[in-house]
């Protein structure tokens, strides 16, 4: 008896690329809102979605906020979306779909420099004291 190979009832819309694609795309489109950055807001943001037969994203909602900007945000890249198209025997068919958008705030780096400063006047009797100097700087 052969194999047969079962038939999908639908096909799905998907990303181009995969997920990684898509959380790359996500990654390189959003804004940290400046609110958010002022207030110290990170967290998800959970976003439903329709996409229809063409690829295209329709009616994005939050489903969970955490508000400062960022639900508008997340919206906003969600509407840049674009999908696949996708051909189920000639019907169209509209998906729903969620997605989490994490926003996280940036982490600021230490710059320091470590220099050794040479004393004014070698003392004869006392240990050698080591003299450093250095600067701190913060970056975004």
């Amino acid at each position: 008896m052969p194999y047969k190979k079962e038939k999908k009832f639908l096909d799905l819309p998907r990303y181009f690329g995969g997920k990684a694609a898509l959380s790359k795309f996500i990654s390189e489109n959003i804004r940290y809102p400046e609110e958010a950055l002022k207030a110290g807001i990170e967290g998800k943001v959970l976003v439903g979605f329709d996409i229809d037969d063409n690829g295209k994203v329709h009616n994005p909602s939050i489903i969970h906020g955490i508000g400062y900007g960022c639900d508008e945000e997340a919206i906003r890249v969600v509407g840049l979306l674009h999908y696949q198209k996708v051909s189920n025997r000639g019907k169209r068919v509209l998906v729903h779909n969620k997605i989490n958008i994490r926003f996280k705030l940036p982490v600021k780096k230490l710059n320091y420099t470590l220099t050794k400063a040479q004393p004014a006047a070698k003392p004869a009797s006392k240990p050698k004291e080591q003299i450093y100097s250095y600067t701190i700087s913060f970056n975004k």
